[in-house]
């Protein structure tokens, strides 16, 4: 809780009685003293079915009533969590501050009704005018039959989730500014999706780079690991100045390109120094899903599988990897995108170039490779899946798990149990275009001595190899029509992922021009160049 904030919930419960409650009591008296419905009468059937008009009109204008005059227990007893809203209720009139309440409703919409808010936040002396929009709907009680206002804490705040609740005081940390590599100031206002991350680095590094909190008011989350959301500033604090790694350029450019498409997220990296240049997603929710992402990488996965062949001596760039129609591993059957031509005198490059599944397939039952080869290339080339990456805000490490069957097979082409962020895959072009891991990180460790984590990294062979197929899959293979137009040194793959339940598979691609690596994820994209490409190709053009 914040500093100076007052408790909302005495005791931590807040007891709130239900409406109807009567009804209840009077059917248990009944049944305990025997008597009939031909002497009491017989209790009216509880309705059901979806809310009338007029009962969702009804039951929104009480809801909104109470709660704008700050009775919490009664507004409590018009929802279906008449508990869980009547704690996050006392806590917006007690622990927030929040007083001169005004709720105007909206046009009904169905069962649904929106509405506006404008209330006054007042803390030590200091007032703040609050206005949101939000929205409600109206259920049928399960067990009352009573028309409820579906709780979601959201409908008080849309930033709340379940457990939060709101707070006004002094700030447990001083405010940030956070700045680019040149000096430029990073805003949420400027760029949008970095809201989420520069919370994050608010909370981990605002007591390490000066200054002096503010009164805010803000989110506090349930889950206390989880950065909280300042939503209105009283006072300002003197924020600490707090360099990051990120490029303006590069963040400017991946902030447009992610808005084109839905649920769409991009990572740039320097291969040089393992910085961050950029991080940005499209999406609902503040998920940072550049970075905490787990999703199947699709054939972007080949890049490693490939580095696994070339090092355990299978095959090389040159050597033989058949592009058969359909190939059969351990009684599943896998079979390449539709239109690709088999080509069973295809090399490895040509292979990795046109993106032919089955001829990854086909080689992973070489000798000498089992079903921990790819884990162990993975873990000990490319510093994936241990677990131990400091970037400076949360982060996944990618997972490569040692599998046996069929996923042995999938996983080597970027399905199965194969999981990664777009984060992950661009330090995997990173590390392929170089030859040596260099951990991501958006701060540097410098600041608070955090330990980066290492690996073995690749031969100076294995790169030569990788970094032709990648430039031939740019100019010649599935990338060309993303990276068209793009000069100097280029590489890049594509990747197509299916998921359960997905009419379309979600699209990545991750590629470099001189010394920027980028990766990118959309889901149900299509293939990988469809929607990913054309984000990284954007990104990749902002620095060679």
């Amino acid at each position: 809780m914040r500093k100076g904030a007052k408790a909302a919930i005495v005791g931590g419960v807040f007891v709130v009685m239900v409406g109807g409650a009567g009804y209840g009591a009077y059917n248990v008296l009944s049944a305990l003293d025997g008597s009939s419905a031909s002497h009491v009468g017989s209790p009216a059937a509880v309705k059901t079915g979806p809310p009338s008009a007029d009962e969702v009109k009804e039951a929104s204008a009480k809801f909104l009533a109470a709660w704008a005059k700050g009775d919490a227990s009664t507004a409590a007893s018009y929802t279906n969590d008449a508990q869980s809203a009547g704690q996050l209720l006392a806590a917006y009139g007690g622990g927030a501050h929040i007083t001169a309440v005004h709720i105007t409703p909206g046009r009904r919409s169905g069962d649904s009704v929106p509405f506006s808010v404008r209330a006054t936040v007042s803390y030590g002396g200091v007032s703040k005018p609050l206005a949101y929009d939000s929205e409600l709907t109206v259920v049928r009680g399960v067990t009352t039959g009573r028309a409820l206002v579906d709780w979601q804490p959201s409908l008080v705040y849309p930033a709340l989730e379940k457990g939060d609740t709101l707070v006004t005081g002094e700030a447990k940390v001083p405010p940030i500014e956070a700045v680019d590599r040149d000096g430029v100031v990073l805003t949420a206002e400027k760029y949008p999706s970095l809201g989420p991350v520069l919370d994050a680095l608010r909370e981990k590094y605002g007591d390490k780079v000066g200054g002096k909190p503010g009164i805010e008011l803000s989110v506090e989350r349930a889950d206390a690991a989880t950065p909280g959301k300042t939503l209105l500033t009283l006072a300002k604090g003197t924020p600490g100045k707090l360099h990051t790694t990120l490029r303006a350029s590069a963040q400017a450019a991946a902030e447009r390109a992610v808005r084109q498409y839905p649920e769409s997220s991009v990572v740039a990296v320097q291969p040089s120094t393992g910085e961050v240049l950029a991080v940005a997603n499209h999406r609902q929710d503040e998920f940072n899903a550049a970075f905490e992402g787990r999703l199947a990488p699709g054939s972007t996965m080949k890049i490693i599988t490939s580095a696994m062949l070339i090092d355990n001596g299978v095959t090389t760039m040159n050597g033989p990897a058949p592009c058969t129609s359909t190939a059969t591993w351990q009684s599943q059957t896998f079979s390449n995108l539709k239109g690709l031509t088999a080509n069973e005198h295809a090399s490895l490059a040509d292979s990795f170039m046109r993106s032919c599944n089955t001829a990854f397939v086909k080689l992973i039952d070489e000798k000498p490779l089992t079903d921990a080869s790819l884990t162990a290339e993975a873990e000990q080339r490319f510093g994936l899946g241990r677990n131990n990456w400091k970037t400076g805000v949360v982060s996944f490490d990618g997972s490569i798990p040692a599998s046996t069957g069929p996923d042995r097979a999938a996983n080597a082409i970027g399905q199965g149990q194969v999981q990664m962020s777009p984060l992950n895959m661009a330090s995997v072009t990173a590390t392929a275009i170089t030859g040596t891991f260099r951990q991501p990180y958006l701060v540097s460790p410098k600041l608070d001595g955090r330990q980066l984590a290492t690996a073995r990294g690749l031969s100076s062979g294995t790169v030569a190899q990788l970094r032709t197929m990648m430039r031939l899959t740019a100019t010649q293979g599935t990338a060309a029509p993303a990276m068209s137009g793009l000069g100097g040194d280029i590489g890049a793959k594509t990747g197509s992922a299916e998921v359960d339940g997905q009419t379309k598979s979600n699209s990545w691609f991750t590629g470099y021009r001189g010394d920027i690596a980028a990766a990118a994820m959309t889901q149900e994209g299509g293939h990988g160049g469809d929607a990913a490409g054309p984000i990284v190709a954007a990104v990749l053009r902002t620095g060679g």
